[in-house]
């Protein structure tokens, strides 16, 4: 059926609107069902946010349910203690008068032992057999029902005698020559309510005041350890990517905060080493770049001027020359890129005899004729590409200085896979043996027969075996360079 134009939809069947609220000004509100949420945020803003605060609020908090815990427990014990003398005099006193009675001797019973307020007898009828001096105008106790004859204790918290405190009864039934009686004996806890009455006034005054102590105690002491965290907070705040050089104050204290301390300078010390060598790499990277930039355009602005054919294939291979360098430039910056991004090694068990031989054998080109001496089966954990890179960049830099021979041998000992490879070149001076590994690092003459690497070489087969568990090291040698690979083995056959 067609609704009329401005009518009010009718409700789907089963459907019940939500009811609409009214405010306090009479407007109409739309009940919204996470509007009961909007109040906890309210309520979450109670709770302190800082460590200091917390800890306050937590030890206030313990120490409050341990005091109030430890206060119930002396009341009770207290309480316990002070019932049980009350109960003795008056148990004492009960059984004294109920012998008396028993023998027909109720004219013999003394005044009442210290501490007990009073002394009543009532027979099974109801009649006072014998009462202390205070209870000579009182009516009787209620007789107690038929029972065994033995002691009960009562405790009356109302005052049936005008006194000003509670009163612990104990009734005792007994047999006397004229039938069964009961004997009451009545202590006075005004001891005891003295006692709680001042032990609570003590408490409740105390425990404030200790509560107090506790959470400025508390907030003092965590303040002054704090101060030393919100300090190293405030000087890593205030440091910039420009001056990692400064570092955190350490405290004396030789605590968890110090160490905290002097873990930050640790890492500020990496941050600015690796910002250093951030910059160094772009510096290096940049004059690399340039001079094969600027040759190559030189030799394609000499090829677009001369106008003789026949030298255009000269000039043209000059320029493919220098865009292969810079392919390989390029492409070793990206690898460093990479290792410097801790990218994972999709390492597998690998043969590194057969990786190393193989190698070799495609070296055909190379300049200097390489002997290899290969441990058979030789087994590793790593990448079979980065790896070959390895071996490739170390058999590269044994070509370029090498003199009439170049030597790779591939042997296992107790700690692993140690392949050597070997020059009859210059040799490395002792002094320069890490530096070599240093990203764009070229030595002088002695080491530079052959212009055309970046020095990038040896840095990356450190950097990659690194990442594979292992160490890459120049090491002594008879004659020429010694570069040592030391690597994990998976299994030896």
């Amino acid at each position: 059926m067609a609704e009329r134009p401005g009518a009010r939809p009718r409700p789907l069947p089963g459907f019940r609107p939500l009811p609409r609220l009214r405010s306090r000004a009479g407007g109409a509100l739309r009940a919204v069902p996470g509007a009961a949420l909007r109040r906890w945020p309210a309520l979450r803003r109670l709770w302190p946010t800082t460590v200091r605060a917390r800890a306050t609020v937590g030890a206030s908090v313990v120490v409050a349910a341990a005091l109030s815990l430890a206060s119930f427990a002396l009341l009770g014990l207290l309480e316990a203690n002070l019932l049980r003398g009350a109960e003795n005099d008056a148990r004492r006193q009960a059984e004294t008068v109920a012998q008396l009675a028993a023998t027909g001797k109720l004219g013999r019973v003394r005044a009442p032992a210290r501490g007990v307020e009073f002394v009543q007898v009532v027979s099974a009828d109801g009649r006072v057999l014998f009462a202390s001096p205070n209870l000579l105008d009182v009516p009787p106790l209620p007789p107690a029902a038929p029972g065994l004859p033995g002691p009960r204790v009562h405790t009356w918290k109302v005052r049936p005698f005008g006194g000003e405190h509670r009163q612990r009864v104990v009734q005792v039934i007994t047999d006397t020559p004229d039938g069964p009686a009961t004997v009451y004996a009545g202590a006075s806890l005004r001891d005891a309510d003295a006692a709680d009455d001042t032990t609570t006034a003590a408490l409740v005054i105390g425990m404030p005041l200790l509560l107090a102590m506790v959470a400025l105690v508390t907030w003092r002491v965590t303040g002054h350890a704090l101060r030393p965290v919100e300090e190293i907070r405030a000087e890593v705040a205030a440091i910039s990517d420009r001056d990692l050089h400064r570092r955190v104050p350490v405290p004396a204290t030789h605590d968890e905060v110090a160490r905290l301390a002097e873990t930050m300078n640790a890492t500020l010390d990496r941050l600015e080493a690796s910002g250093i060598r951030q910059r160094q790499f772009i510096a290096d990277a940049s004059h690399e770049l340039r001079s094969p930039i600027t040759v190559l355009r030189t030799q394609l602005e000499v090829a677009l001027a001369v106008r003789d054919p026949e030298l255009w294939p000269e000039l043209i291979g000059g320029a493919l020359e220098d865009i292969e360098r810079l392919q390989h430039l390029a492409a070793d910056l990206l690898l460093l890129a990479r290792i410097d991004a801790a990218q994972p090694v999709a390492a597998v068990p690998l043969d590194l005899t057969a990786l190393v031989r193989e190698v070799v054998e495609g070296r055909l080109g190379d300049r200097v004729p390489v002997r290899a001496d290969l441990e058979a089966d030789v087994e590793v954990t790593a990448s079979a590409l980065w790896l070959g890179r390895v071996v490739t960049n170390l058999l590269d830099n044994a070509q370029r200085y090498a003199d009439r021979s170049v030597g790779v041998t591939l042997r296992t000992t107790a700690r692993g896979a140690v392949l050597e490879v070997v020059d009859d070149g210059p040799g490395i001076p002792a002094a320069d043996r890490e530096r070599i590994f240093e990203r764009f690092t070229r030595l002088d003459d002695s080491r530079s027969r052959d212009h055309g690497g970046a020095g990038l070489g040896l840095a990356i087969a450190r950097d990659l075996s690194t990442h594979h568990g292992g160490t890459l090291t120049a090491e002594d040698s008879a004659r020429g360079a010694r570069l040592v690979l030391r690597l994990p083995v998976t299994r030896q056959v």
